[in-house]
């Protein structure tokens, strides 16, 4: 059964950190373009960080920048995000997704179609 499952949500005081894994099963992630997207209540769903399968090349919404950072551990077959100094305007739920396409990071998280696994989100929360 191909699925991506998400993990590491939770309720973090701003300024505090929180490590989201994306663990990925039935398929192989390593030959994957991996995303992490969120959204938020009353928002659309955007954007946040991704690795391209390419070269590794990533991509990093400017409202994270500085502040997450995304992983791959291609032997546990799970992809991981970072995020630090979180802020109250963070809280959504976290989805990772997967495409079978290499290239520019940038270019690959704005073409909605491209990504053929998501997983089923995870909340975070900060709050005090």
């Amino acid at each position: 059964q191909v699925q991506l499952v998400e993990s590491g949500g939770g309720l973090v005081q701003p300024g505090g950190s929180l490590r989201l894994s994306c663990a990925a099963s039935g398929f192989t992630l390593d030959y994957y373009t991996i995303g992490w997207f969120r959204q938020a209540p009353g928002k659309e769903r955007e954007a946040v960080a991704c690795i391209s399968s390419s070269d590794s090349n990533t991509y990093y919404a400017d409202f994270v920048k500085g502040r997450f950072a995304m992983s791959r551990h291609n032997a546990k077959n799970t992809a991981f995000l970072q995020m630090n100094s979180l802020k109250p305007e963070d809280t959504a739920v976290y989805y990772c997704a997967a495409a079978p396409y290499g290239g520019p990071a940038e270019e690959l998280v704005r073409v909605t179609s491209l990504w053929d696994y998501w997983g089923q989100g995870t909340q975070v929360t900060v709050s005090l």
